[in-house]
């Protein structure tokens, strides 16, 4: 049995507890339920309340949000909702989905037993508790934690480990837990971004420059001692090296900024507008910080960031895809339960 903690051998592995040997909740950020003003106002309220998203005082931060923002934005972002909703509702939700039903079904033939995976959004629904609710439901008593945030923030995965504490404030008995907090330089997301890439090369052919566009946060919160933009620049090195490409051939950059603070940069707007005039005529884009297709990569990138550039003299912008359910993307959640799972088995 012990051979079967390695990850090349784990498979086949049998286990004979008649309850799941564990669960596993996968996170994701979140997203309305309907592309409405009113449910977006919702979502925006939850979201831009949590103190790891904007940590100014609420003495003075409430006010602004309370009688500005959601009184302004949610007509807005709505209709951006609105521009990428599918028939089976929200792109984020329904791709997480896939990832769920497909990443049970490997962990299952892996441990050969049922192992029940359950979404939990930080924002939204369903949310981390009713995930929690799922899991214990199915009788897992063990929990894998896995926030779809290859790098670490305190914005993001702080903000998940702080809802998950919230949560077990109620539990009388807790479960056991893994928290899985950062993949950034993986072997294997390494490998299914590389793979990602070149495959889009095969079929559209490959442009002037690969800019790798991550979600940014304030300068700030760097300075403080948050290491998101590190680990994302490590991600872009790793990537470019197994890509082969040289220095010119690729670029970081950092997109959805908000409020009038400084963010990291360059920003992606802003170097879409000047690569043009630098020569670069053609550019794919790919959004390495975002696990599942969403609001900020299929309209403020794809969409978008095509206009940008072309508008400043751009001649082709391509947009390549998250991993979304892609089969070595769920290699790779299946990979980092295992290691988590180790010391359980």
């Amino acid at each position: 049995m012990l051979a079967c903690l390695d990850n090349r051998l784990i498979k086949g592995c049998t286990l004979t507890s008649p309850s799941p040997a564990f669960g596993v909740l996968l996170v994701n950020l979140g997203t309305p339920d309907e592309p409405t003003p009113k449910a977006v106002k919702r979502f925006l309220k939850q979201f831009l309340s949590d103190p790891r998203v904007v940590d100014l005082s609420p003495w003075l931060w409430q006010p602004i949000l309370q009688g500005i923002i959601l009184n302004t934005r949610p007509k807005k972002v709505a209709q951006l909702y609105q521009s990428v909703w599918t028939e089976q509702g929200s792109p984020l939700m329904v791709i997480s989905q896939r990832q769920a039903q497909k990443l049970a079904t490997d962990l299952s033939a892996t441990f050969n037993q049922t192992i029940p995976v359950e979404l939990g959004m930080s924002y939204g629904n369903p949310s981390i508790a009713s995930g929690f609710a799922k899991l214990k439901a199915q009788g897992a008593e063990r929990i894998v934690i896995l926030p779809l945030y290859p790098q670490y923030s305190c914005s993001t995965v702080a903000s998940v480990f702080d809802a998950v504490a919230q949560y077990l404030t109620g539990v009388r008995d807790i479960p056991e837990l893994r928290f899985n907090k950062q993949y950034f330089d993986h072997e294997a997301y390494i490998a299914a971004l590389a793979h990602s890439v070149t495959r889009h090369w095969k079929t559209h052919g490959q442009a002037d420059k690969l800019l790798l566009s991550f979600h940014g946060i304030p300068l700030r919160y760097v300075k403080e001692g948050d290491p998101y933009r590190e680990q994302c620049l490590t991600t872009a090195k790793l990537l470019a090296h197994k890509l082969a490409l040289s220095d010119s051939q690729w670029q970081v950059c950092f997109q959805s900024r908000f409020g009038r603070e400084e963010w990291l940069t360059p920003y992606a707007d802003e170097l879409l507008a000047e690569l043009p005039a630098q020569g670069v005529h053609s550019v794919d884009v790919i959004c390495p910080a975002f696990a599942t297709d969403c609001l900020e990569t299929l309209e403020e990138i794809s969409v978008g960031g095509q206009e940008t550039f072309l508008h400043a003299g751009g001649q082709r912008y391509r947009f390549i895809p998250c991993l979304n359910d892609d089969e070595l993307h769920i290699e790779l959640l299946r990979q980092l339960v295992q290691e988590q799972v180790s010391a359980w088995i």
